[in-house]
């Protein structure tokens, strides 16, 4: 017996959940493989009236109650960007507790949504331009910042850096450049990988009375991208220092339904035994 779960990092924000929720259905729809949304940590303490009455679920118990039904296989869609502690880390070793009661559950996770190893794909550097040409008025060539979270790990950051590459190349003839930057970053010179800080790149004389486009490289809205979140805080401060500078913000990946595309990819690899971020297979019980 098999489950599919599309799996994200979890937020205490309903919207988050209700977001992975609705993509989980698209792509059951896309699939035509029952798919259900889960979460690695937070949304469980989302009270279940703010989600229509339905309790967000925790990937560890809800592959245990799996396991116990008597299911064998579990297949994790990861709804991350790229290779995050998250996915290499906390999860393989929750789903190993799980495995070490039930031997016969086997774990595959299929590759985030970025992955190096693969074939060059240009599909979320599509939705990131799309994303982009729908805040562009046509009055001037606006500068463009790929934004992102920030990462302690630099194979996280790298795949932004990927993006960015990408999307520099698909709007070259549209806007005057692309460039990154990072919400935040932890201290200290090993995570200087991170820069530049999105606040201080936003205060440099360069911007000043410039057309700015955040492309927001964030999946769902949460307190750093949602309304009001971090992100929004960071551009009215950086409006209000700099007189003639306008900051405008994309939808979230997230919120585009190409994303559904690159997660069908994702999940057609698993079942067929393609590139994985991670496979556990099944074994025997000691005798």
């Amino acid at each position: 017996m098999r489950k599919i779960l599309l799996v994200d990092n979890g937020s205490l924000r309903p919207a988050a959940t209700r977001n992975l929720r609705r993509l989980a259905r698209a792509l059951s729809e896309a699939s035509g493989e029952p798919v259900e949304a889960a979460s690695l940590l937070h949304s469980f303490k989302i009270p279940p009236e703010q989600l229509d009455g339905e309790k967000a679920v925790t990937v560890g118990p809800l592959a245990e109650r799996h396991a116990a039904a008597g299911g064998t296989e579990l297949i994790i869609v990861p709804f991350f960007f790229g290779p995050s502690k998250a996915l290499t880390g906390y999860l393989p070793e929750r789903l190993a507790e799980v495995q070490a009661n039930y031997p016969s559950l086997s774990v595959r996770i299929a590759p985030p949504l970025v992955d190096t190893r693969l074939a060059p794909d240009l599909r979320l550097a599509r939705l990131l331009a799309e994303n982009v040409r729908e805040r562009m008025t046509g009055q001037s060539r606006p500068k463009v910042v790929l934004v992102d979270h920030g990462s302690p790990i630099p194979e996280v950051t790298a795949v932004r850096n990927y993006l960015a590459g990408q999307l520099s190349a698909l709007l070259a003839d549209e806007v005057d450049c692309v460039t990154f930057a990072s919400m935040e970053r932890r201290e200290g010179d090993a995570y200087r990988f991170n820069e530049p800080l999105l606040e201080d790149l936003l205060s440099e004389e360069t911007l000043a009375g410039s057309e700015v486009i955040l492309s927001m490289l964030f999946l769902s809205p949460g307190r750093h991208a949602g309304e009001g979140g971090d992100i929004a805080e960071i551009c009215s401060q950086a409006m209000a220092h700099s007189p003639g500078l306008n900051v405008d913000t994309t939808r979230l990946v997230g919120e585009n339904d190409a994303i559904v595309e690159i997660l069908h990819t994702r999940l057609q690899q698993a079942l067929a035994g393609g590139p994985l971020l991670l496979e556990k297979r099944a074994v025997s019980s000691p005798s």
